[in-house]
């Protein structure tokens, strides 16, 4: 069977990498969502549990109950009806959300400071936050997320000044108020090494955990490890003679008599669909033959498994992607190894 080995080594430096820029562990939060990434949500919180890690952000309810046991703070990134646990804490992305919490929930307020996706517009925080207090709603935390910080220009800087405003706006009104002071966030991967201060309470780091920084031209490299590597099984083993052609259309011909062998994986596994036009090598350089059919896929020669890849980044580059959307579509029906 096919599988997928997450390198608990690789991750533990990844994180103590990014201690080192920002301080310390208590001011990490590692993101859960989507299963870690596709890395496996479980294995990685009790990687973080070791590492004294306290904080974690998923995007569902579910999500948070499976790792509940290994993190003192979980933040769920949406919110909405019939889903609150006092253990939990939950976002508020837009005004109307308020509606549906329950006294004594706890929140975060998602402040839109430019990505205009989601959150509370920049005018309305103190309308926000005032509802709350009515409610006896209990605000945790405010922060936002930057839509440019991995390139390389100013949108960063003035959506960074738009939420310095927004936290001064808070701490006033937070007095007013006669509240706890929420917990300010900002920064995801690209944000946090971005900046060579960070004054917010704490980070949240997704992909640079597992090895990967999708930044642009003019950015220091760091010394991030991909954590993950993928292997599959053979299923089959002939040979073909020079001008045969293989698998679905024909596309690839035989240059030469070859053995070639198909092995467990495939699209359908969530795996990239190659062709002709879009070849994929594995870890050992060797090219995967034609098109990928849904759970399989063809290469020369007969080793019993190959490791298809330990590092995205040339596939990502190939189909102009980015590391995650490769990472986190690999279907949870393949087991994830971990040494844990």
């Amino acid at each position: 069977m096919s599988y997928i080995k997450v390198d608990k080594a690789k991750i533990v430096h990844n994180l103590e990498l990014i201690k080192s820029h920002v301080g310390s562990f208590d001011k990490i939060a590692v993101v859960l969502k989507d299963d870690a990434y596709g890395h496996g949500a479980l294995n990685v919180a009790k990687i973080c549990f070791d590492l004294g890690i306290k904080r974690a952000i998923v995007r569902h309810e579910r999500e948070a109950v499976e790792i509940k046991d290994f993190f003192e703070n979980i933040l769920i990134l949406t919110g909405g009806e019939n889903s609150f646990h006092e253990g939990f804490e939950y976002t508020i992305n837009d005004i109307c959300d308020i509606q549906y919490f329950n006294k004594n929930s706890k929140v975060h307020i998602k402040v839109d400071t430019g990505m205009h996706r989601n959150g509370v517009d920049m005018d309305s925080i103190e309308q926000c936050m005032l509802k709350c207090v009515e409610k006896n709603i209990q605000i945790c935390g405010v922060f936002t997320h930057y839509r440019s910080a991995d390139i390389l220009s100013s949108e960063f800087f003035w959506q960074f000044k738009n939420f310095e405003t927004v936290k001064k706006r808070v701490i006033e009104y937070s007095k007013l108020l006669n509240i706890s002071l929420p917990k300010f966030h900002s920064c995801n991967s690209s944000a946090t090494f971005r900046l060579k201060n960070i004054d917010d309470d704490f980070v949240r780091i997704g992909i640079a955990m597992y090895g990967y920084l999708d930044m642009g031209v003019g950015f220091e490299k760091l010394d991030l490890k991909p954590a993950m590597s993928l292997f599959g099984e053979k299923i089959s083993t002939r040979t073909i003679k020079k001008g045969q052609r293989v698998g679905y259309g024909g596309v690839f011909e035989a240059p030469k008599d070859m053995v070639i062998s198909a092995y467990d994986v495939g699209y359908g596994d969530g795996f990239f669909r190659a062709n002709e036009r879009k070849k994929i090598f594995t870890k050992d350089g060797r090219e995967i033959l034609g098109k990928v059919s849904m759970d399989n896929i063809l290469v020369e020669g007969d080793s019993s498994e190959i490791c298809i890849f330990n590092d995205v980044s040339a596939i990502a580059k190939e189909f102009d992607t980015i590391s995650y959307d490769i990472c986190v579509k690999l279907s949870k029906n393949i087991k994830r190894i971990c040494d844990v």
